[in-house]
């Protein structure tokens, strides 16, 4: 198969120059952003930088107000708030991460080999329905799907091939090079029916047809099954994992008020006055420390690194993301960085604590997903090593994931009254 000509910006020098070229085509978004066609070029393709945070969204936003009104650029505004809407949501609710985590790992373990092999060969490209099969095989291929093929392919695989849909969202979690916990658990929640109850996706030829590139049709085995009136909403039984698993997923006052307390005000906007040495730990979902928050401690040192996992395309994505933070790092502060690449986070930031003789390793707090798992012990090790691990959240962040309470146009109502706050204020261009 011939995939996509599709390349992704591994340093913020190239993320920027990317966003420029895109800007231009804003206005149009709206009307190109849903054709699934070779090289993609409805959308940005910047996805990825933006998950690693090579350009953060607060930058999108300046640069996009600088060229366009807000209402021009609603569509495209919106596209990128919908990452910060589902973040917000999961921070408040960890315990649906939590939950997936867990039935992902009992499923493997309980589903039966049927089950389990026609996972595998739906991954793998080999359902039978060769326009799903090219999506699969693109996904491996390249680590990108463009966000309406995210979506038929999840939906084919919940509602046509009647697979649990924490496989299919953990098969997406290893392959995306944007692989975020928040985006994507949720998303396939909600193709599923459980984010918001009852109301599913259900994948359609009619639609297909209508967004699809004609030569990404062109082989019509299978597409029968995806007739109109053949597709029929599979809603899954809420999960009911072994006695040991909590699937508690519906929070009280008292503990969204508690949750709220930790996600969101534990982490402060500004470092304090640090006693000592410190260093600076960065990982890949931020790979900007330099801007704002982190940019005026003096670190002695500075590691890159981050949880192990994932395909080969999107470790040496990530790895390639991270040796660009780790040179401006270099650079700014004028120190010698360290690459991580072997052994668990905690071991690496540990033995690295250790030898720098550091009171203080600072770095961008991660949202829940696997690197915040990590943090019990990544605090454990550098305890040992007589260390502290000292997590920022950025203001931005502190000041709009709390509104991400129910769905996301509540939440973007609330945004764009953030947005034009910040516009009177000077803190953004008012548009042109």
């Amino acid at each position: 198969m011939q995939q996509s000509n599709v390349s992704f910006p591994t340093t913020r020098e190239a993320a920027w120059s990317q966003l420029q070229d895109f800007l231009p085509r804003v206005p149009a978004y709206g009307q190109t952003r849903s054709a699934v066609q070779p090289g993609h070029a409805g959308v940005s393709r910047l996805s990825p930088a933006i998950a690693a945070r090579l350009i953060t969204e607060d930058e999108i936003l300046a640069e996009t107000l600088a060229r366009f009104p807000a209402a021009q650029a609603e569509k495209w505004l919106q596209e990128v708030f919908w990452r910060r809407y589902w973040k917000g949501w999961l921070e408040q609710h960890p315990g649906v991460w939590a939950l997936y985590r867990r039935r992902v790992g009992w499923l493997r373990e309980n589903s039966g080999a049927a089950v389990l092999a026609r996972a595998e060969a739906v991954a793998a490209g080999r359902s039978g329905v060769a326009l799903m099969d090219r999506f699969a095989r693109e996904l491996m291929a390249t680590g990108y799907l463009h966000n309406h093929a995210r979506m038929w392919w999840a939906s084919f695989w919940v509602h046509v091939e009647k697979l649990p849909w924490e496989l299919g969202a953990d098969f997406f979690l290893r392959h995306l090079l944007d692989a975020d916990a928040a985006s994507n658990t949720l998303s396939w929640r909600w193709v599923a029916g459980l984010q918001t109850r009852n109301k599913t996706y259900l994948v359609r030829r009619s639609n297909l047809e209508r967004h699809c590139a004609p030569e990404w049709r062109a082989d019509p085995t299978g597409l029968d099954r995806l007739a109109d009136e053949a597709v029929k909403a599979v809603l899954p039984e809420f999960p009911k994992p072994p006695e040991d698993q909590p699937e508690a997923i519906d929070w009280g006052a008292e503990e969204r008020a508690a949750i709220k307390t930790e996600r969101f005000a534990s982490h402060p906007s500004k470092p304090p006055e640090l006693e000592g040495r410190c260093g600076l730990w960065i990982h890949p979902e931020d790979a900007t420390p330099e801007l704002g928050n982190l940019g005026a401690i003096q670190p002695v040192s500075v590691l890159a690194g981050s949880v192990a996992g994932g395909s080969q395309a999107q470790s040496a994505y990530r790895q390639a993301v991270l040796a660009d933070a780790l040179r401006r790092a270099e650079g700014r502060y004028g120190i010698r960085g360290v690459l991580a690449a072997d052994g668990t986070l905690a071991q690496r930031l540990t033995e690295w604590a250790r030898a720098n003789r550091l009171a203080t390793v600072c770095a961008m707090a991660p949202a829940v997903g696997p690197i915040a798992d990590e943090l019990p012990a990544i605090r454990a090790g550098l305890k040992e090593a007589n260390a502290e691990l000292l997590l920022l959240r950025r203001h931005t962040d502190f000041e709009l994931w709390p509104h991400a309470r129910a769905g996301f146009f509540p939440f973007w109502d609330s945004a764009q009254l953030w947005i034009k706050a910040k516009q009177k204020r000077g803190e953004l261009p008012k548009g042109v």
